[in-house]
């Protein structure tokens, strides 16, 4: 049970603070169906990964076989996943009429998706595992989803070939993040009697988490501000 527990609690830590910047709450029942939805995706991502992991003979040494991992078995059919069930359930819905919807409805799908990954992770690697997730994969998923989100909403509020791009930028994003987070982690694991290299690929690393998060909360910040000012007028 206590390890349950802390799978969960990043995962509500981190949905609490996305839900309460908002300046006009959002639907419970809207938002479980997306977090649920968001759980669902974890089945989604394995069926989509499926043709993708037949090309693993392909690519062959540590640097392509950890390209693989991480955009073809990973990032590539995950945010695929979670876009797709972002797109069916938020779309057409007009509970997404302000800036920092998109956001909120993407990072609840997001972390439905991590919230079973991090279960069964963390059930099977105990206490270790748990304290690694908390600190990088669930705040990583959940970053990946304010990406989705940022664009997402700007995609509902365009028309046109602006609409287009913007879904296109919703799905691309996030993959070229997530991709190259696990990119690093798997690179390091396969390389792990280079010394030298394994440190200049965690500095990488460290600076791409740094990155994750100034984008992330520079893309809270800007469609916080445009709601503000559409509610002020």
């Amino acid at each position: 049970m206590t390890l349950l527990i802390s799978s969960i609690f990043p995962v509500v830590i981190f949905l609490y603070m996305i839900y309460q910047k908002d300046h006009e709450k959002e639907p419970i029942p809207l938002l479980f169906k997306c977090l649920l939805g968001g759980c669902l995706s974890t089945f989604l991502s394995l069926v989509i990964s499926l043709p993708l992991g037949t090309l693993e003979g392909v690519f062959q040494g540590n640097f392509l076989s950890s390209f693989h991992q991480s955009f073809l078995e990973a990032a590539i059919p995950e945010e695929i996943a979670k876009f797709a069930i972002l797109y069916f359930i938020v779309w057409k819905s007009t509970e997404l009429n302000h800036s920092y919807d998109g956001i909120v409805y993407s990072v609840f799908v997001s972390l439905g998706f991590a919230l079973i990954e991090n279960i069964l992770y963390v059930l099977e690697g105990g206490f270790t595992v748990a304290i690694a997730r908390a600190i990088l994969a669930v705040p990583g998923h959940g970053l990946f989803g304010v990406m989705m989100g940022y664009y997402f909403s700007l995609a509902r509020f365009h028309e046109g070939g602006q609409r287009r791009a913007y879904l296109a930028k919703s799905l691309a994003v996030p993959i070229l993040f997530h991709g190259a987070y696990d990119f690093l982690l798997f690179y390091m694991e396969a390389s792990s009697d280079n010394i030298l290299l394994v440190a200049f690929l965690l500095i990488l690393f460290a600076g791409l988490i740094i990155l994750l998060w100034r984008k992330g909360f520079a893309k809270i910040k800007h469609h916080l501000e445009l709601d503000g000012k559409a509610l002020e007028k």
